[in-house]
């Protein structure tokens, strides 16, 4: 079943994962800690894109025109130039609003048909 809460679950992983890094200077901790904050930005990317390539229709692009540039920037976020390449608090706040404005669309979709 499509729904966005998965990808905004693995976001809140990551926001989660930034916050412990900032307390903690074991290196150990830190390498292990990065490491699944990368696969959880990974996923953040797989079901966002998800829901971008098997969910929404034309008719959903047709009706919400910035629907395109919002999975594009909550990919981004999720990614390399984002909170999988950094450990940047304000990327991963970014994250889930971008995921909160999609999730916003989803359900807005499925109110309609």
């Amino acid at each position: 079943m499509y729904d966005p809460a998965q990808a905004r679950i693995e976001a809140q992983s990551v926001k989660a994962i930034i916050e412990k890094l900032e307390g903690n200077s074991d290196p150990d901790f830190r390498v292990r800690a990065l490491l699944i904050k990368e696969q959880r930005a990974e996923l953040v990317k797989h079901h966002l894109w998800v829901l971008w390539t098997d969910y929404f229709k034309p008719p959903h692009f047709e009706k919400y025109p910035q629907l395109h540039t919002l999975v594009n920037e909550a990919t981004k976020l999720a990614g390399a130039s984002g909170t999988k390449g950094s450990a940047d608090l304000k990327a991963a706040d970014q994250l889930l609003a971008k995921i909160d404005e999609i999730a916003d669309i989803f359900w807005e979709t499925k109110k309609a048909a």
